[in-house]
This record gives structure tokens, sequence and C-alpha cells, in this order.
């Protein structure tokens, strides 16, 4: 049965990013469904069956008739049906790491987060950054030169192929490039390659052909 992949706006939904790129990677057939975030029947829209078992909060993934949300368990669920090598790496201390990182974007950096949101539509130039945000690209940074140090060798990604590590910084490499955050060479070699993969650039063009305009997620209305 196909699957079925509800998302929020591709210009500003980062979590939306996660469940759809592990959609792709998961190399299954899927329909894709874009809800418009915080237009005028959003909040009616949010409670219908198709978003009721998220409470509201895309993505959510259908497998026929079971629901699947947070982008971790969406990776996870995928693997279980294709196997986990399509999304983790195969040695053992490799996927341990891969697993401790991603969980770790899971649930952090949300000065980074907070004050540097998801925005395709835009790169401003760059400006300084709150200690908080410094010391969140710090970490991120750090976290993935040891990645690529101790397990990336083979390719161009974090674990070498790209996978669900990748898939979790996603949206990360998206803030770097629209905030213009200046980036050790790794990092930023890294990013530019994320930034190319045939999902990303497929995604983009999405975004790029979506008209909406959420004010609060715009620079330029919180400098207002």
């Amino acid at each position: 049965m196909t699957l079925s992949i509800h998302i929020g706006n591709k210009v500003y939904s980062s979590w939306s990013l996660r469940g759809w790129l592990a959609v792709r990677q998961s190399g299954l057939p899927f329909r894709e469904v874009v809800a418009p975030l915080y237009d005028d029947s959003w909040d009616e829209r949010r409670q219908t069956p198709e978003f009721a078992p998220s409470n509201g909060k895309v993505p959510i993934l259908w497998d026929g008739d079971t629901p699947v949300w947070e982008s971790l368990a969406i990776i996870d669920h995928l693997a279980d049906k294709v196997g986990r090598d399509r999304f983790w790496p195969a040695d053992d201390a490799a996927r341990a790491f891969a697993r401790s990182i991603a969980s770790e974007m899971h649930a952090g950096y949300q000065a980074l987060r907070s004050q540097c949101g998801m925005n395709l539509r835009h790169v401003y130039p760059p400006e300084p950054l709150a200690p908080e945000v410094e010391a969140d690209v710090r970490r991120i940074t750090s976290l993935w030169d040891q990645a690529k140090r101790r397990f990336g060798q083979g390719g161009d990604y974090l674990f070498g192929g790209f996978g669900a590590v990748d898939i979790m910084f996603a949206p990360v490499v998206t803030r770097f490039r629209t905030y213009s955050i200046p980036l050790p060479s790794l990092a930023s070699d890294y990013c530019a390659a994320v930034w190319d993969h045939p999902f990303m650039v497929d995604w983009s063009r999405g975004a790029a052909g979506e008209s909406w305009v959420i004010e609060k997620f715009e620079r330029a209305a919180e400098k207002a």
C-alpha cells in the first residue's frame, strides 16, 4: 500500500523536511500532501482525521491505516520496512554515534532553532550571532567533525553515504545557508554536499514554487 506523507510549507517546515527526506530515502512509493501552515483553515484542518493522531503536528506519515509521527519514529518505521542499512551505518560504533547525535538534534539546539528559523526563500547577509546560538553552532560543527573524521571517509556525508543523520541535520544546513553563518571548511563542504543532494534539490524546487508567506517566520516581520 502506498505511503502518504502530510507535510507543511516547504519554505519553512523543518520537521516536514526531515520526514519527507526519510520517505525519499526509503525508496518506497509515496503520496505527498502539503497542508499550508497557519492559514485561515489551519486550526480546523489540524483536527481532521489525517492530523489528529499527531495532535495537528507535521509531518505525519500514513502507512495504510497506521499513522507515524515524529521524524525519528518515521525514520525507524521506514528502516524496519526496507532495512536499517539504508538509514544507519552498518558498523556498531558508527551506528551508536549516529543514533546519539541524531537524538541530540531531535531534542536540542533550541537557540539556533528559535532565533534562526528555517526559511528557504532568503539568504541574509551575516550578522553577529547571540552567544547561545554560537554555542549551538560550535557544538553541531564539532559533532560533524568527529563523525566525518571517524566514520565518514567513504563518502561526502557524515557517515559516508547519505542517511538518517544527514536527514536530521538537513534543516540545520539550510539555516546555516539562510543566515550566512561562517563555518569551518569541513562543515562548509558537508553543507554543500547536503544542499546539492538530489532530494534536497527537489525539495528546494518545491519550496521555490510556493506562494504562501507566513509573516511571523520572516525576518522583516521579526524586526518590525
